[in-house]
């Protein structure tokens, strides 16, 4: 029986991406630029600011202006956190199920700390969560197993007790790397890489509600 819980937050535990889009297209408005679709930008928003910019403006990292335009991107998401985020339907329900059999939860993000906690302020969820890392939390990020390791010392719970949720491969080979049982969020973002069905996680589910019923199986 799993004893936690944790979750990626971007395409995980909430649908951050029309925020982020809200973000680059603020940056292309700046540049008298068109705005470019919700659809077009989703799938990059696990991969965060590096994501974002180079699916809305068409360049790679090693372009000359990236290092700027990752920056201007950080500034101005810190101002939109949270006007269109909002939890996946049926996420607040599931806390509440594992609040109630006292399986405690957490979320393990690659967003840097100075987003994540205002944004889990914004949705509500600050005082519930036994436990946030962000990107910068540990000296590796996902993939690497260190931020899911200390989440789950933070929440007393042994690695093979604590499931994680993801949707993004990084999050699996984080979790395997961790020796952690893990589920991909069908629902979220999924990238542009392989099919999530050969990221090796123990399921694939495509509701929140198909966390809980992995977990009551």
């Amino acid at each position: 029986m799993m004893q936690a819980v944790l979750f990626d937050l971007d395409g995980t535990l909430a649908d951050t991406a029309p925020d982020m889009a809200r973000t680059v297209n603020l940056m292309r408005a700046r540049r008298d630029l068109a705005a470019v679709p919700l659809e077009q930008v989703r799938p990059h928003v696990s991969k965060g600011a590096r994501g974002m910019i180079c699916s809305a403006f068409e360049i790679t990292p090693e372009h000359a202006d990236f290092m700027a335009l990752r920056e201007e991107f950080l500034e101005l998401y810190g101002d939109n956190l949270c006007v269109d985020t909002r939890l996946f339907p049926g996420m607040d329900a599931l806390l509440e199920s594992l609040e109630s059999r006292d399986i405690a939860w957490g979320v393990v993000t690659n967003k840097f700390e100075r987003f994540a906690r205002p944004l889990m302020t914004g949705l509500g969820l600050a005082d519930r969560m036994g436990v946030l890392v962000g990107g910068d939390t540990c000296p590796r990020p996902k993939p690497f197993p260190d931020p899911l390791l200390f989440a789950a010392e933070r929440l007393g719970v042994a690695p093979a007790r604590t499931l994680y949720v993801g949707d993004d491969v990084r999050d699996v080979q984080a979790a395997r790397a961790a020796g952690m049982p893990v589920l991909v969020a069908g629902y979220g973002y999924l990238g542009d890489g392989p099919p999530a069905g050969e990221w090796g996680a123990d399921a694939v589910v495509q509701t929140v509600d198909g966390i809980g019923q992995w977990l009551a199986s």
